[in-house]
């Protein structure tokens, strides 16, 4: 059964979560968080977005982002 599209904001303010397979960990170290953060803000000046938080975990990712 699909899943439905998601509902657009209002606001434009989005909570992100991206978690590893299977909780697995996505960052090893701090270079990998270095590298993240580093394409995030990359991705930021392409996709016109406003990064409003973000917290690193070992496994999972949370991101509050607006869009432009």
């Amino acid at each position: 059964m699909p899943r439905f599209a998601r509902i657009k904001s209002i606001t434009g303010i989005y909570h992100i979560m991206l978690r590893g397979i299977d909780k697995r960990d996505i960052f090893l170290d701090d270079e990998d968080r270095t590298k993240f953060l580093e394409n995030m803000n990359k991705a930021k000046e392409i996709g016109k977005f406003e990064i409003y938080g973000y917290c690193l975990m070992d496994n999972h990712i949370h991101l509050l982002l607006k869009e432009s």
